[in-house]
């Protein structure tokens, strides 16, 4: 198993929402860089970095702070938030993003996540965040009735990285992920799937291994 830290921005610093909420936001750091080499001292092999102000606007508000990481970092770096165009993509990559993380668009663009899949196979990954097994959108202001489950068997079939999953109900809660949604998504998956949200304890780490 491997642990991914993740970095969320917001406003330049380092946060956590609770169960998505921007109005319940914790600050960590001031200083994404410090915090990304931080992680990247203690032996991440990966980084996670998410994009709040971009998921909430769709607008590429943290560029300066994401340069500035992908160019002190040795290790990858994965980002979503936001994302929701070619060009978009297109410019993350050239910014040194190993993989770029797609969310609203994979349920309202379908075509064109298969067509940046094509463009970059391996290289796509695919965030389904979840309210009581309902896709939710744009920064997870918008829910959907799509079934999580249905999307992730669906989009697995394309030549992805891996797919995200988030309980929005567990994350930043810090209380332990919902191990039987994971479960679900990782019986239908065909790729990788990443377990995101809730995880505060060696305990919670330790109730995922079983899903394997």
């Amino acid at each position: 198993m491997e642990i991914i830290p993740a970095i969320d921005l917001l406003g330049g610093a380092c946060v956590r929402l609770n169960q998505g909420d921007y109005n319940q936001v914790t600050q960590f750091n001031a200083d994404p860089v410090s915090q990304a080499l931080t992680w990247q001292k203690k032996g991440a092999n990966r980084l996670h970095l998410v994009d709040l102000d971009g998921a909430k606007s769709g607008k590429a508000i943290n560029n300066d702070c994401i340069s500035a990481i992908t160019k002190v970092l040795e290790i990858p770096i994965q980002i979503g938030g936001g994302i929701r165009t070619l060009e978009r993509v297109e410019e993350l990559f050239s910014l040194g993003i190993d993989s770029v993380i797609l969310g609203t668009i994979a349920l309202e663009n379908p075509e064109l996540v298969k067509k940046l899949v094509d463009i970059y196979p391996n290289k796509i990954t695919i965030g389904i965040d979840a309210k009581r097994g309902k896709v939710a959108t744009r920064g997870w202001l918008k829910q959907s009735e799509v079934n999580a489950n249905d999307l992730a068997k669906e989009l697995s079939e394309l030549k992805l990285a891996a797919i995200i999953s988030t309980d929005i109900a567990t994350d930043g809660t810090l209380k332990g992920p919902n191990i039987k949604a994971l479960k679900e998504i990782a019986m239908v998956s065909k790729v990788p799937v990443i377990a995101s949200g809730g995880v505060g304890s060696i305990a919670n780490l330790l109730s995922l291994i079983p899903l394997e």
